[in-house]
């Protein structure tokens, strides 16, 4: 079992609190920028296509989006108001999985004939709502847009997706940000990466990103579940065939986010309980808006967590 870190205490959790959102903002002030100008320009690349593959949004029929299936994406936000996936799909009553579906398809990817009709029902919702103010042509029967008319809309419709991917732009920006400040610790300390196959595949001094463990899920049956793990690192002075500590990146950029969040984290551990026991060593690693509501939450189901802001704090996990 690993030792206590920062879940007992608590004299220091708001004043952790208070500098983890610190360090999170100032991250966010020096990436937005340049993140959000990279987002745009592929979405008014992706809105260009878009326009191109629809005769400029005068044909959003079933066979338009049969052979074009990832012009989804911009097709919600042609709207007024702009759909949300799970709104278009119950307004279209079709299921949500056609949606993302479509919107994940790439390169030359079609979609069946058999779908049709979940087509068609998508497109009747979206023509009947198409922002014309916007796409002011489409007014104006089958007259063509301008060039000056044609870039403008694009350039508005191409704010509303990046816009729609903002949030997932962060959190992936985030994340791989928080993994590189692990592995570079551990990397100055003298572990080596690897690609295992397993945690048990792993040796002192070695750790992973990304892996697989087995987890057991509540009910008689118990049945396995896949876990993903951040990290996965067997300590250096660890002896031969140790289990690895689990390391779970986290970061957050509001306060009401982590509280909708929290039970996810309780219940991977249990998950990895019942597999691995009671004292399976899993900890967080915490940057951003952590309050002490959620921390005290975290404590309660016996998890433990390193700031960022203190990532030396890991030595006390004996790394």
């Amino acid at each position: 079992m690993l030792p206590p870190v920062n879940r007992d205490a608590t004299e220091r959790w708001k004043e952790d609190s208070d500098r983890s959102v610190d360090y999170y903002n100032d991250w966010f002030l020096r990436f937005a920028p340049p993140s959000f100008r990279k987002a745009r320009e592929a979405a008014v690349a992706k809105v260009a296509d878009a326009f191109a593959k629809t005769d400029d949004c005068r044909r959003l029929d079933a066979e338009t989006l049969l052979a074009n299936p990832s012009i989804m994406a911009v097709v919600r936000q042609l709207t007024c108001p702009p759909l949300a996936r799970d709104r278009l799909a119950g307004l279209a009553h079709v299921d949500k999985n056609f949606v993302k579906r479509c919107e994940k398809a790439t390169g030359g990817a079609t979609l069946k004939s058999s779908e049709r009709s979940k087509a068609a029902a998508v497109l009747a919702v979206v023509n009947r709502l198409l922002d014309k103010d916007v796409m002011p042509w489409l007014s104006a029967g089958d007259a063509s847009p301008s060039t000056q008319q044609r870039n403008r809309s694009a350039l508005v419709i191409a704010d509303r997706v990046c816009g729609a991917l903002s949030d997932p732009i962060l959190r992936n920006a985030q994340e791989a940000r928080q993994l590189d400040a692990i592995s570079a610790w551990l990397s100055v300390r003298g572990y080596a990466k690897a690609s295992p196959a397993t945690h048990s595949d792993l040796r002192p001094g070695q750790f992973a990103i990304h892996l697989n463990l087995t987890g057991r899920a509540s009910g008689d049956a118990a049945r396995p579940v896949h876990i993903p793990v951040d990290v996965v690192v067997v300590p250096l002075a660890a002896k031969p065939g140790a289990f690895p500590i689990l390391i779970e990146a986290k970061s957050a950029g509001d306060f009401t986010n982590v509280n909708k969040r929290r039970k996810e984290e309780a219940q991977k551990i249990e998950q990895l309980r019942r597999q691995y026991g009671v004292d399976v060593p899993f900890v967080l690693f915490l940057c951003g808006y952590f309050d002490p509501g959620y921390l005290g939450y975290e404590a309660a189901e016996r998890i433990d967590w390193i700031w960022e802001h203190r990532i030396e704090d890991m030595e006390k996990l004996g790394l």
